[in-house]
């Protein structure tokens, strides 16, 4: 169970938003060299880079602290001093009001509708913060020196332009998804269970999303991307956690994870973004999924994300793209990691469960229930969905259909074994 900080005072308040988006930005850590004896030690490009360092440590040890179970401190901001609206687009701005109308769903679908669970650490014991406010995971100094770079913390490492997202062996991506094109596309729906998947070095991660995508994979692509991932570098342990993504230039210089930067306005005042998934999955076991909705308001024209059928949990604005400021041509699902080939062998690192999806039901991850939604704001099945493995003997998917499921796959698989040497 993690505690909340929702009692400081606002002068406090605005000195976390003030010191996170410093961390965030801030160039003074220039590389971490480890010692024989596993302390860390900091190097600067000059006095002036230390003297800020300083600064901004020493603001940080004034700040309240909370401890939790999964190492997180939740700090309740108000909603008009978050992140968000740091970026030139936005300053000034505060939160939208929720949009009247959302995707319309026909009666047998709706029949199926699910009540929205999402389970998180921070809030096993009934916590959330007060109402005009949203919770904030707070980084710390760990947080950015673990970062391969000070100045793209929070950041997926840019893409070479033209490679395609179907083939990323040249960039160390590796991925099993299912996906649907050629049309347009103004939201994605799926239901994934949740695992905590091993990864093998903090290098690394392994992740299962939505992406809703437009432009070309070159450098003007435009994403939107929310799941659940483990990433030892970014949050310093191996819990599944709930992050969301956005870019507008192929993961270039802009969007990043969960409230790194400034651009997705959060909303809700329960669900911490960035913050562990618990429980989770079991093999031959209890499963436990998510349900993910990603839409865009046919009034305002931002794109919100829903827990399924429940609460809203905030939106980008349309005016951080460019290409999505429309509408998406591409809608993909599916599972990724990064394979930095240790030792000149395939990764360990597992996708999903760390089962391949021959296994089935309760042993391999899924998604299930697949929707995009058309230019009408109506959830549709996905149909004409394309399944693809990069390397199908590491990481495997396998599709079907049912009543009960819809459009469905099961994915993943081990990484490195007998057939991914």
């Amino acid at each position: 169970m993690a505690s909340s900080v929702c009692s400081i005072s606002s002068n406090r308040l605005r000195q976390i938003i003030v010191v996170a988006l410093i961390l965030l930005a801030s160039s003074c850590l220039a590389s971490a060299k480890h010692r024989g004896n596993g302390t860390t030690t900091t190097s600067f490009h000059g006095k002036d880079e230390l003297r800020r360092y300083r600064k901004i440590m020493a603001q940080v040890a004034r700040l309240k602290k909370a401890s939790s179970p999964d190492g997180d401190v939740i700090d309740c901001v108000p909603t008009h001093l978050q992140p968000a609206f740091d970026h030139p687009k936005l300053r000034g701005q505060k939160p939208e009001a929720e949009p009247e109308e959302r995707p319309k769903v026909d009666g047998a679908a709706a029949a199926q509708e699910e009540e929205a669970v999402f389970p998180q650490a921070w809030t096993d014991g009934g916590e959330s913060c007060p109402e005009e406010t949203v919770p904030v995971r707070r980084t710390t100094r760990r947080d950015v020196l673990r970062s391969s770079s000070a100045i793209r913390f929070g950041m997926k490492q840019p893409r070479a332009a033209g490679v395609v997202r179907r083939d990323s062996t040249s960039d160390g991506h590796e991925h099993a998804v299912g996906y649907v094109t050629g049309d347009q596309f103004y939201g994605a729906k799926a239901s994934l269970n949740v695992w905590s998947a091993r990864v093998a070095s903090a290098a690394e991660f392994s992740l299962s999303q939505i992406w809703v995508i437009s432009g070309s994979f070159g450098n003007d692509l435009n994403t939107i991307e929310a799941g659940w991932q483990v990433s030892p570098e970014l949050y310093g342990d191996n819990n599944p956690r709930f992050f969301t993504y956005w870019t507008t230039d192929a993961y270039q210089a802009t969007g990043c994870y969960n409230l790194h930067c400034s651009g997705f306005v959060q909303t809700n005042n329960r669900i911490a973004i960035g913050a562990a998934i618990s429980p989770t999955s079991v093999y031959n076991g209890r499963q436990f999924d998510i349900s993910l909705l990603i839409w865009k308001d046919p009034r305002r024209g931002h794109w919100w994300l829903q827990l399924g059928s429940g609460p809203l949990v905030g939106y980008w604005p349309s005016s951080l793209f460019t290409h999505l400021g429309g509408h998406a041509n591409m809608v993909q699902f599916g599972g990724e990691v990064v394979n930095t080939r240790p030792s000149g062998s395939h990764t360990p690192t597992q996708m999903g469960s760390g089962h391949f999806p021959r296994e089935g039901f309760n042993r391999a991850a899924y998604f299930r229930n697949l929707q995009v939604v058309d230019w009408d704001n109506n959830l549709l099945p996905a149909a004409a969905l394309r399944l693809v493995a990069d390397h199908p003997s590491c990481y495997d998917i396998e599709g079907g259909y049912n009543r009960a499921w819809g459009n469905y796959f099961y994915y993943g698989g081990p990484g490195r074994n007998v057939r991914c040497p």
